[in-house]
């Protein structure tokens, strides 16, 4: 009778140390399989070296965490601080790397009361202190929209960025554009890619090649000199 209580006292004993190996060994391999998810390296190309340092530097708070459960929003949130960016490109790279391809924005005007914030084609400002292209300058007081906007039907129309060497905008939402040629044109509020090529034809029309001003604000009526 005791023989066989202290048999199963054994097999129990037995069994439960089977089960705690189990699970330590579970747990194990859990842990293991954890750690070699875990982003240990993250790659940023496509910015000056500076500037990919920089925006690694703010990303470094995901390292070490697993990469199937990354949240991508958070990686959006902060390269969307960096003005600097058009578009990005995220990828995986399984187990435990981050590509982070990224494209600079055209830089295609100067502010005109701080020549060293520049606007991007995305309509943002760029603080930029060493560069020294030549590009228009922009006065008045706009916001992202109202450029993009003027942006978008500029290149609708037979104008480009580099026949200009000044933008100004007004409080009522209208445009003037000076030209490489020193020609002032003050454009309507509407029908703005009707009025831009219209102000390049004339421009291009020897009847009107000594005329340095044309004044296309008023519908039906010209004003030129």
């Amino acid at each position: 009778m005791h023989q066989s209580i202290g048999k199963k006292n054994k097999i129990i004993i037995y069994l439960l140390f089977l089960f705690i190996l189990s699970t330590t060994s579970a747990k194990f391999i859990n842990d293991q399989k954890k750690l070699s998810s875990s982003i240990t390296k993250i790659n940023i190309t496509g910015l000056s070296e500076r500037k990919n340092l920089e925006i690694l530097d703010n990303l470094n708070n995901l390292l070490y965490k697993s990469i199937f459960v990354i949240n991508e929003e958070e990686i959006i949130k902060i390269l969307e601080k960096h003005n600097i960016i058009q578009e990005f490109n995220i990828k995986k790279i399984y187990p435990s790397t981050l590509n982070i391809k990224i494209k600079p924005t055209k830089l295609i005007a100067r502010v005109s009361n701080n020549s060293q914030y520049l606007v991007g084609a995305n309509g943002k400002l760029i603080e930029d202190k060493s560069n020294n292209e030549l590009l228009p300058y922009i006065f008045g007081e706009f916001n992202s929209q109202d450029f993009l906007s003027f942006k978008k039907n500029i290149e609708k129309s037979m104008w480009s960025f580099s026949n200009l060497k000044e933008l100004s905008f007004f409080p009522s939402g209208r445009w003037d554009i000076l030209t490489d040629k020193d020609i002032l044109i003050k454009l309507p509020q509407e029908h703005i890619v009707a009025s831009l090529n219209l102000s390049k034809e004339l421009i291009n029309n020897d009847n009107f090649k000594d005329f340095k001003f044309i004044d296309l604000r008023i519908k039906s009526h010209l004003v030129a000199k």
